[in-house]
């Protein structure tokens, strides 16, 4: 029988895990590093234009939330090629809606900045 680690040494392990998932979808994932640069710019802008803590706190719930989003896509697909790395077309169709989601948020992320800045621009 295993030993259960104190809770906080448990808790800081998860935290270490966690950090290192996110290290990795950063430094191996294309399309993450696409939307983090996406999330650096629009958070100059939001400097630039003076954002309202409102502004703010939607601004970086929808980045937070498309970065998540982004993750389970990529992780879904690393699942999808581990349990059948050829060609499948029920695979295809796993990673097709799998990017849909992340297409989905990322029109409403859109949709959210034209809300932000088109009064401040206009």
């Amino acid at each position: 029988m295993n030993k259960k680690e104190p809770f906080l040494i448990d808790r800081i392990k998860s935290v270490g895990y966690a950090f290192k998932g996110a290290w990795l979808l950063v430094t191996k994932e294309r399309s993450i590093q696409v939307q983090v640069f996406i999330g650096v710019m629009m958070t100059i802008l939001g400097f630039y234009f003076n954002l309202s803590p409102i502004e703010w706190a939607i601004q970086f719930l929808t980045i937070g939330t498309i970065l998540a989003v982004e993750a389970v896509n990529s992780a879904i697909e690393e699942i999808a090629d581990f349990i059948h790395p050829e060609f499948h077309p029920k695979i295809g169709t796993i990673k097709d809606i799998s990017a849909g989601a992340v297409f989905i948020m990322s029109v409403f992320a859109v949709i959210v900045g034209i809300i932000i800045y088109y009064p401040k621009i206009f």
